[in-house]
């Protein structure tokens, strides 16, 4: 049973280790970090997906689970106990596949904090798609590749973008990695040939 399997071995480092790295991620998009190594969470989880979950859920977080990840549920809310959400009113979503951004909150004018957040988890960093990322955070265009995503990934994420400064973030995580995508950030797909 996933209630058998440990969250963080030192909970207080653990999570500041991942915050920060999240951090990192969020103010220099596209970059690849490490977090959650030494870490176990149950299938289908990856670590690096466990340690966000970890360090940005709790009991004042409305948390949306994909249905591909029920399996991880009782580990989760055991850990975090957050309040169960419906997708269309998280503050965050676990999702193991890419759901249509357009479906998530974006929060309002007035209230642009209020956007979702999603942890994705994809199949990896270094194969995939290939995306120039650009906008704040990065002094030029990054790229990057994902491996993972929908193929319309880039024209869900201009939508999004086109929302700003409403719309929502994404915190991919693959094994013990993660980067992420804030909303400011313009991305296309690089055709490759």
């Amino acid at each position: 049973m996933s209630l058998d399997l440990p969250g963080f071995a030192d909970p207080v480092t653990g999570a500041q280790s991942c915050f920060r790295a999240v951090l990192e991620a969020m103010s220099r998009p596209g970059l690849v970090l490490e977090a959650g190594a030494g870490l176990t969470p149950p299938a289908p989880l990856d670590p690096a997906t466990g340690a966000v979950l970890l360090t940005l859920i709790d009991a004042d977080t409305a948390l949306h689970i994909d249905p591909a990840g029920e399996a991880a549920r009782d580990w989760i809310v055991f850990h975090t106990t957050p309040r169960d959400a419906a997708q269309a009113e998280a503050d965050f979503t676990l999702a193991l596949s890419l759901p249509k951004l357009a479906s998530l909150p974006a929060g309002t004018d007035d209230e642009p904090q209020l956007g979702a957040t999603v942890i994705l988890q994809v199949a990896g960093f270094g194969t995939g798609a290939l995306f120039e990322l650009a906008g704040p955070g990065l002094a030029t265009p990054r790229r990057l590749r994902i491996a993972g995503l929908p193929d319309d990934f880039a024209a869900q994420w201009a939508a999004n973008h086109g929302l700003f400064p409403r719309g929502v973030d994404l915190i991919l995580c693959a094994g013990t990695q993660l980067a992420a995508l804030p909303r400011s950030l313009r991305i296309s797909h690089v055709m490759e040939g």
